[in-house]
């Protein structure tokens, strides 16, 4: 590497590292925590529209219905423990992120495509934006990992995409 090279390199590093995170538009705000959004909001309205539209004792039954089966069905509450992770971990993610400096030179976070859970622990699919590489997660590894309360972090490149990076949040 030219000592020019270097020189730009470390100017770029130097830039992003006093740069920092912007602040997001409602909009990707609202899609960062659609399911809570969801749960608390849209749940309720669901609720109270159909206690308004039926009867008061049927959804009483309902509700008491699906209390029932995830109390009585083990891998019922497992799917909705590993799903409910799965939420948790891309904020844990998003939040690592941060504090790790991993951004753009706009200050402009990695986008979370997708968490899904595994047999290990969940896969986080994150699509990183111009600026933003795989080395960048790999020198970060250790805060993301701490952040994601994690056990172990595996972190690899799409075999399709490039600019896709899957985190593998290893618990188990």
């Amino acid at each position: 590497m030219t000592p020019r090279r270097r020189e730009r390199r470390l100017l770029a590093e130097l830039e992003r590292a006093f740069r920092p995170v912007s602040r997001t538009n409602i909009l990707v705000l609202a899609w960062r925590w659609r399911y809570e959004l969801t749960l608390f909001v849209g749940l309720p309205a669901a609720i109270i529209t159909l206690i308004t539209q039926l009867n008061y004792l049927w959804i009483l039954a309902e509700i008491a219905a699906i209390a029932a089966t995830l109390a009585a069905w083990p891998q019922a509450r497992e799917w909705l423990l590993a799903h409910a992770r799965c939420v948790i971990t891309a904020h844990r993610v998003r939040t690592g992120c941060a504090q790790a400096w991993i951004h753009s030179r706009q200050g402009k976070l990695p986008i979370i495509l997708l968490t899904s859970p595994t047999s290990f622990g969940e896969r986080v699919h994150i699509w990183c934006r111009a600026g933003i590489c795989l080395e960048d997660f790999l020198t970060a590894r250790d805060v993301l990992c701490s952040a994601c309360w994690a056990s172990e972090l595996r972190i690899t490149v799409s075999p399709r995409y490039s600019q896709i990076v899957m985190l593998d949040v290893i618990r188990r």
